[in-house]
């Protein structure tokens, strides 16, 4: 009898979205009256893509109806023109990669999980919490041991390793989904000398890279001394120029990154080329776009938008003296809840009385809970009106107050 793959029995039920979705549903039923939501939970862009872009797409979709311009199967490991304006941009930044050295992908968090084709099921696998759940989910449907290494606010959600807490593999996200901690170049540099001497191989979550602004945060755990010997990065265009619906990525694996005499970049090309067959011609044609000196200019404009967004909401948290990390560079903002309250009472505080919905923090992890995530992803309109009803209601809360709210059930 076949014999299903039973690590999935470990996982647990994800709650965090569903129940999100279900408590909005239930108060919106019970309030008929309300006319808006204020949404600050979702991680999805709001404004379109760009020019650039959607002049490359419409002319990459000419060039499939003609005959002498038609592109079939494209190479699995990435078109050349785009591979190597991905390492032309690392450049800019003082990293120099071979064009062979990048790869590209249907998006980071399809890389996540596939990247793990990898490395041995023994290996272990370390997630500093709060993180992205996925890669909690990944390794245990792989059957992996996973250490998880719990940040906090005193480290500012961005801990420095410890020898109290190894595995073989190490995940780090910076900007971090969902604190918006950045690792510093101090921090990065200790990481990278912690790989370097137990050897592990840091798996390096980059989707963000693009709102830091600060000159002394590294965009790329390759400006890192050291870096590429131990490190694989995974980076996306989801956020950084709108291609959560596009779906395009790509994953930087240096040559001379090697475990037990394997080659890991090697490696990557027998697998791309035995488990994929390409990104689509039309999607790398829009993906280049980004690259270009006028797809830089319009999708900096766009990111400011969420910058500006960011800015009205600790601004408005400022006011209000509640603690937070994250916004200036990053799209999250990672607050601790008022009063004591667990992160679904804060949820429901939110709903109740002025119809702002975010992020839980304890579906990122169990430290997680006592804290919120807010997005600046949304609408700049609706993103102001929430700031100020955020104020209004918790201007005046006092560390003794009693937390009344009505609960919502379904």
């Amino acid at each position: 009898m076949l014999k299903p793959n039973m690590n999935y029995a470990n996982l647990k039920d994800s709650y965090l979205f569903y129940n999100i979705a279900k408590k909005t549903e239930a108060y919106l039923n019970k309030n008929v009256l309300v006319q808006k939501i204020y949404r600050l939970g979702i991680g999805d862009v709001s404004l379109p893509l760009c020019g650039a872009v959607i002049t490359a797409l419409h002319g990459a979709v000419e060039d499939q109806s003609n005959k002498d311009s038609f592109m079939g199967y494209m190479p699995e490991c990435g078109a050349d023109f785009l591979r190597e304006a991905v390492a032309e941009h690392y450049k800019k930044k003082g990293v120099t990669l071979d064009t062979d050295e990048v790869f590209i992908s249907s998006g980071a968090s399809d890389e996540l999980g596939d990247i793990l084709d990898l490395f041995d099921k023994s290996s272990s696998a370390l997630v500093i919490e709060p993180a992205y759940p996925a890669y909690v989910d990944a390794n245990i449907i792989a059957g992996r041991e996973i250490v998880h290494y719990h940040a906090t606010e005193e480290d500012g959600f961005a801990p420095y390793p410890d020898d109290n807490y190894k595995a073989d593999i190490i995940y780090l996200c910076s900007p971090n989904n969902p604190t918006g901690a950045v690792m510093t170049r101090d921090k990065l540099k200790a990481w990278v000398d912690f790989a370097n001497k137990y050897g592990c191989v840091i798996l390096f979550d980059a989707a963000y890279e693009a709102f830091i602004e600060e000159r002394d945060m590294p965009h790329s755990i390759f400006e890192i001394e050291g870096a590429k010997t131990c490190a694989i990065e995974i980076c996306s265009l989801s956020k950084t120029a709108g291609f959560t619906g596009t779906r395009l990525g790509y994953t930087v694996i240096p040559k001379a990154l090697e475990r037990n005499g394997m080659n890991l970049n090697a490696m990557w090309v027998r697998n791309r080329t035995t488990k994929t067959n390409g990104v689509s011609y039309v999607i790398q044609k829009g993906a280049a776009a980004v690259f270009t000196d006028e797809g830089q200019k319009q999708i900096k404009e766009n990111i400011q938008v969420y910058k500006n967004n960011a800015k009205v909401l600790t601004e408005a948290l400022d006011k209000i003296g509640i603690w937070y990390c994250g916004g200036k560079n990053a799209p999250y903002i990672w607050l601790k809840c008022p009063n004591g309250m667990s992160s679904w009472e804060f949820f429901d505080y939110l709903l109740e009385n002025i119809q702002v919905v975010g992020t839980p923090g304890v579906g990122f992890g169990e430290n997680g809970d006592g804290y919120f995530r807010f997005t600046t992803f949304g609408d700049s309109e609706d993103t102001k009106i929430a700031a100020q009803k955020l104020i209004e209601l918790l201007k005046f809360f006092k560390p003794l107050y009693f937390f009344i709210t009505l609960k919502i059930s379904f």
